[in-house]
C-alpha cells in the first residue's frame, strides 16, 4: 500500500490518498480530519502511527505505507 499527500488551494483543504500495489486508489480523505473506518484498509488500531506519518510526509511525494 502507499501513501501520498496532496496540497489544497485556496478553500480546498489537504487530502491523503491510500493506493494499492498497482496505484489503484483506495482512500481519499481529508488531512485535518480524525481517521475512520481504518479496519476497511487492514489499518486497525494503526491510527496513532498513521497519524504521526501523515503529519510528517511530504506534499506531493508517493512513499510505501509500512506502519
Amino acid at each position: 500500500m502507499y501513501i501520498i499527500k496532496v496540497k489544497g488551494k485556496a478553500k480546498i483543504p489537504d487530502y491523503i490518498q491510500l493506493r494499492d500495489d498497482n496505484f489503484v486508489l483506495i482512500a481519499y480523505f481529508r488531512a485535518d480530519r480524525p481517521l475512520k473506518n481504518l479496519d476497511r484498509y487492514g489499518l486497525e488500531g494503526k491510527e496513532e502511527a498513521l497519524a504521526s506519518l501523515i503529519e510528517s510526509l511530504e506534499f506531493g511525494k508517493l512513499q510505501k505505507l509500512e506502519i
